[in-house]
């Protein structure tokens, strides 16, 4: 596991990995980021021609519909290569099939690992990936010997979203008394990877709690939470589900770090910018390569697991929530519809969610601004 963590880590920072996949040795480098030095110290270290791996998401914009989750895109080796024209065709908001690319491939394993670890990195799922070439070989080991490169495993780098897996670490506490919950304290849970955090919000005496405890899952949002976004209601949404849980004898809230639907803040800003170009939230995020929802709901269920809670009420209007939680084992007795206000602002956005990604909204869609399921 100490591997792909730094393996994500040299990512995030733009340095190639190596992946080893049997007999088979690939340098991994992403796409966001790297500039044509970069790219040419990744042809003269591999010895060989790039490929350019993307999403299924991404490939459909070019017009490559595939079955599976992601293709390579071999890159000719007549056409010079640049970053600007391989920006283009990863992620620009106009995409277009440029002459640098073959027919797409199946993507391997060590293609998949490589998209894997540019998502748990909260990079562009694009990446270039160079098979080692024999007359290469001896070189990239001294590499990997000196330290310079680093080489995880391919199978294990796939993995890498489950690493996180029953491995919370609970780190501090302290009671923060809130506007609208004076009775709460915040609990810190860090991932073994250490790029996020998440908070239990404990409200209310613990000891009068229901037998099903009230329960928010409330994905971060810096400039809804904080901010007061006019793009959506997720501020609204917060501070409502405090006071609800605060007037229903106490609960918890669960601040998970899962940014623009587990894209991260930097693609949340880039898919911003697309939005105001004519794509919706959901376009806008597949556009960038990413599904209509990348979160994983299992970090909620390892943090109810360290708080001892198995039965619960909960605030959502995301059915997709609900079947997270009954798959990890968490008792689901009843749902409580949570609204913000619809505004000129929001509506385009809640409207995407409500009627392409299955958010019952319908209340709030027809004027009302808080629901009981």
């Amino acid at each position: 596991m100490h591997q792909i963590e730094r393996a994500i880590f040299d990512i995030r920072r733009g340095f190639p990995v190596l992946l080893h996949d049997g007999g088979t040795d690939v340098l991994v480098q992403p796409v966001e980021g790297v500039d044509d030095g970069g790219l040419d110290d990744l042809i003269a270290t591999a010895g060989e021609s790039p490929s350019l791996v993307i999403s299924r998401y991404r490939l459909a914009l070019l017009g490559e519909d595939i079955a599976a989750e992601a293709a390579r895109l071999p890159l000719t080796s007549s056409a010079p290569l640049s970053v600007r024209c391989l920006n283009a065709l990863a992620f620009g908001d106009q995409p277009r099939r440029l002459r640098l690319f073959r027919a797409p491939q199946a993507a391997e394993l060590a293609d998949l690992a490589a998209l894997a670890l540019m998502r748990r990195a909260l990079l562009i799922p694009a990446a270039l990936t160079a098979r080692v070439a024999a007359k290469a070989k001896s070189r990239v080991q001294q590499l990997v010997t000196e330290g310079s490169l680093l080489s995880v495993a391919a199978e294990k780098a796939v993995r890498c979203f489950e690493t996180s897996t029953g491995l919370l670490k609970r780190v501090s506490e302290a009671r923060i008394p809130l506007a609208d919950a004076h009775e709460s304290r915040f609990i810190l849970f860090r991932e073994p990877d250490g790029l996020r955090e998440h908070v239990a919000v404990m409200i209310g005496d613990v000891e009068r709690w229901r037998d099903a405890v009230p329960l928010r899952l409330h994905s971060a949002c810096l400039t809804g939470d904080l901010f007061g976004s006019l793009r959506c209601d997720c501020g609204e949404q917060l501070r409502k589900a405090v006071a609800d849980i605060d007037a229903m004898g106490g609960g918890v809230l669960l601040y998970l770090a899962q940014e623009g639907r587990g894209i991260g803040l930097a693609n949340k800003l880039r898919a911003y910018a697309l939005q105001d170009t004519g794509f919706d939230t959901l376009d806008a995020d597949q556009v960038l390569g990413f599904g209509e929802d990348e979160r994983d709901y299992r970090v909620a269920v390892d943090m109810l697991s360290a708080l001892g809670i198995q039965r619960v009420q909960l605030l959502t209007n995301n059915p997709r929530k609900i079947d997270a939680l009954i798959e990890g084992g968490i008792e689901v007795v009843d749902r409580q519809a949570l609204y913000g206000r619809l505004t000129d602002h929001n509506h385009r956005y809640l409207s995407a969610k409500a009627e392409r990604a299955g958010h019952l909204l319908d209340e709030v869609l027809n004027g009302h601004s808080s629901g009981q399921a």
